[in-house]
């Protein structure tokens, strides 16, 4: 029983520890955001890498998210007779929860785990030594471009996954489904709210945008210099950020409706 409570102690010790580290580094980040000279062209690359590339899985994922969505609401409206609302059904969940969160795991899958590879790697061949001995700050030059991108392009993404799956959704509904396209149109404007549903899915796509930029880059940064220690960065990058979305949606539901 002893030795259980010790664990636990020094596991929860280890957690505050992390989050503390995790602190500090998103406080370098917002430092460096304000400090001469501006790294546009490395943001402006970084926003290709991870939006530009990522836009073929969104589009995708979001037409068969939008599909299934379809389907199963018209499955489940057709036994109260509201297959008129499949549009407003459909539309909610997108706005409100699918829409950013899947985008957030997609995106932490397809974006954030290769930008903790690349600054492992750099940690591991020595790359950001390299830098600070001629005086240049990973953080500045490296780190704050990656973030800053992963911030600007989520809602972008978020908005392109919502905008195909209503697209989805309208193929299953009114064209194959039988659902009337006016019907599911009008249904879909007289749902949607802007202060509730566009402007929460905004603020949520902001928040993850923001979770993955500092924890993919922070477990790159933090890895261990070796190739295994790359990997293990990489994986705890995908699991960390995965969760940490999930936790966070339900709180910024839960605690401010969004």
């Amino acid at each position: 029983m002893v030795n259980a409570i010790q664990e636990l102690g020094a596991k929860t010790t280890r957690f505050i520890e992390e989050l503390g580290r995790i602190a500090g580094f998103t406080w370098l980040i917002v430092r460096a955001v304000f400090r001469p000279p501006p790294r546009i062209r490395p943001f402006i690359d970084e926003v290709f890498k991870v939006g530009v590339m990522s836009l073929v899985i969104i589009c995708v994922s979001g037409v068969a998210v939008g599909a299934v969505l379809g389907l199963q609401g018209y499955n489940t409206l057709v036994r109260f007779g509201a297959t008129e609302s499949l549009g407003a059904a459909v539309g909610l969940v997108l706005f409100r929860e699918l829409g950013p969160v899947l985008t957030a795991l997609l995106f932490i899958g397809r974006a954030g785990s290769s930008t903790t590879a690349e600054i492992g790697t750099m940690v591991a061949t020595e790359q950001l030594d390299g830098l600070r001995m001629m005086a240049v700050d990973p953080i500045h030059y490296v780190i704050t471009p990656k973030a800053l991108a992963m911030l600007f392009v989520m809602p972008l993404l978020s908005s392109l996954f919502i905008l195909f799956g209503l697209g989805g959704g309208y193929l299953v509904g009114a064209q194959l489904m039988g659902v009337d396209p006016g019907s599911y149109i009008s249904s879909l404007q007289n749902a949607i709210v802007f202060k509730d549903d566009i402007l929460s899915s905004l603020i949520k796509a902001l928040t993850f945008g923001c979770m993955v930029g500092v924890i993919s880059t922070f477990e790159g940064y933090s890895s261990a210099p070796t190739s295994s220690g790359v990997s293990r960065a990489t994986t705890a990058s995908v699991v960390v950020g995965s969760v940490s979305v999930l936790i966070v949606d339900y709180l910024l539901t839960a605690l401010m409706g969004v």
